[in-house]
């Protein structure tokens, strides 16, 4: 493996972190805008603000890293994609920031109607981020971000491929934490074990059709990745129906022990999925990853601190997890 090709790896793995942690946060805001009125989704809510509350903002980490791997290895992909997508991924880091504001604001006004504002901008952001985020990631899939970066402003991330994977990308997120919260409440409120499980269930259902509409759209409209998914990253889009398959069925026989595992790699293996069906390409079919990589001191700068950050980071932040996870820290 070359070394623009480990460089694209580790890459790929901040993706992968921040659409599984991060994901499973966006979907409790859609949880939280679907609870109902102050009265009936009350408990709900306290169980989401319980479970999002101490980790919720270090999740971002992943993005942040995301972004500087990018900037630093791969900078010619980097400056295409965010002047052809310019437009959703202002929005999506719109949505980030009222979506922790709206989160913090809420517990800290005591106006109700001061509250219901604040929330609904948690709730609502929680939506449309992660949406605008898919439509961005649809638009680089189908081929419309060019090595030049003067893709249409607007067709770039409007289109079929991208409207599907931004409505996939929510279904998945509510899927995720509503996975996270069924076994949360099990130990925390075991009456809402089973609000959240029927959640899950129904998220599944409409991921699993938004996946198979995905595969279609992507056979008309970015055959490229269409034909990767289906020949060399056939075994990994398997893997990822196999296992969420097996966290249905977990779910459904009330044993969500092993679901957070299940669900947490059904999502892992299509992110990695989608990595292989691009490859050797970083922008299909414009630039590849050789070509973008940056200069080789560069590219062992990235390594090295990766390198760094799985032995110093990953360990505080494993841990952190834990101890929300046991209930040992709050908010």
């Amino acid at each position: 493996m070359s070394l623009p090709d480990v460089a694209a790896a580790i890459l790929l793995v901040g993706v992968t972190l921040y659409a599984v942690f991060g994901g499973a946060d966006f979907g409790a805001g859609l949880w939280d805008l679907v609870a109902g009125g102050a009265e009936r989704g009350e408990r709900p809510r306290a169980q989401i603000e319980h479970s999002i509350g101490p980790v919720w903002e270090a999740n971002h980490v992943w993005l942040i890293f995301i972004l500087v791997v990018a900037w630093t290895a791969f900078g010619p992909a980097f400056a295409a994609v965010m002047s052809t997508l310019f437009v959703p991924l202002a929005l999506a880091a719109l949505g980030i920031v009222f979506r922790g504001s709206g989160f913090a604001f809420r517990k800290a006004v005591t106006g109700l109607a001061a509250r219901r504002a604040a929330g609904a901008a948690f709730a609502l952001s929680s939506v449309l981020t992660p949406f605008f985020l898919g439509t961005a990631v649809g638009g680089i899939a189908s081929g419309r971000v060019p090595a030049h970066g003067t893709g249409d402003r607007f067709t770039s991330w409007c289109n079929g491929t991208s409207i599907t994977i931004g409505l996939l990308f929510v279904a998945t997120c509510a899927y995720l934490s509503a996975v996270l919260l069924t076994v949360d409440a099990r130990r925390v409120a075991p009456d809402l074990e089973s609000y959240f499980r029927v959640r899950a269930l129904g998220a599944a259902v409409v991921a699993g059709v938004l996946a198979v509409v995905g595969l279609i759209v992507l056979h008309s409209d970015a055959r490229y990745v269409y034909d990767g998914l289906t020949g060399k990253a056939l075994p990994l889009t398997i893997i990822s129906a196999v296992l969420g398959a097996a966290a249905l069925v977990a779910l459904v026989r009330g044993a969500p022990r092993g679901t957070r595992v299940l669900a947490a790699g059904a999502v892992t293996a299509i992110v990695w999925g989608w990595g292989v069906a691009q490859r050797p390409y970083l922008l299909p079919k414009s630039l590849t990853i050789s070509q973008a990589a940056g200069a080789h001191d560069t590219l062992v700068a990235v390594v090295v601190v990766f390198v760094v950050a799985v032995v110093v980071v990953l360990p505080s932040l494993a841990l952190l997890y834990t101890l929300a996870q046991r209930g040992v820290v709050q908010e």
